[in-house]
């Protein structure tokens, strides 16, 4: 950890700030098609559309998840970054290091929630292509 200096943390930054900002545009555009699914629902009380809104609540959740992640690593970074400037390397570089961690973790959220995306997808080409 000792080749760790002040300009390390800041090969993160447009990394974890662009992922912030693909997290945000997925939760505002899955929040705009839960509000839609909920009005539509309130008219037909389709439960196949109660399903996709239940199914639509995890995937904000994970979203939620992700971006709390995103925003812990991003701030380690720069706290990591303030003890590099101060000379307490061996704190920077573990602050560092845990700030790469979350950023996996909230990677690692991001695939699940894509993947179920995914799957839910498929579902519901599967039942369109049952009624053809």
């Amino acid at each position: 950890m000792s080749d760790i200096d002040v300009t390390s943390p800041l090969l993160l930054f447009p990394a974890i700030s662009l992922l912030l900002l693909a997290y945000t545009n997925r939760f505002i555009v899955i929040a705009g098609l839960t509000r839609s699914l909920y009005e539509k629902y309130k008219e037909t009380h389709d439960d196949s559309m109660y399903a996709q809104i239940e199914h639509l609540r995890l995937r904000i959740k994970l979203i939620r998840h992700k971006q709390l992640w995103g925003v812990i690593a991003f701030m380690l970074c720069c706290i990591s970054m303030l003890c590099n400037m101060a000379d307490y390397q061996f704190v920077g570089g573990v602050l560092f290091a845990t700030s790469i961690v979350t950023l996996i973790i909230s990677l690692i959220i991001c695939f699940i929630e894509i993947y179920i995306s995914g799957y839910a997808l498929n579902v519901q080409l599967e039942s369109l292509s049952k009624r053809a």
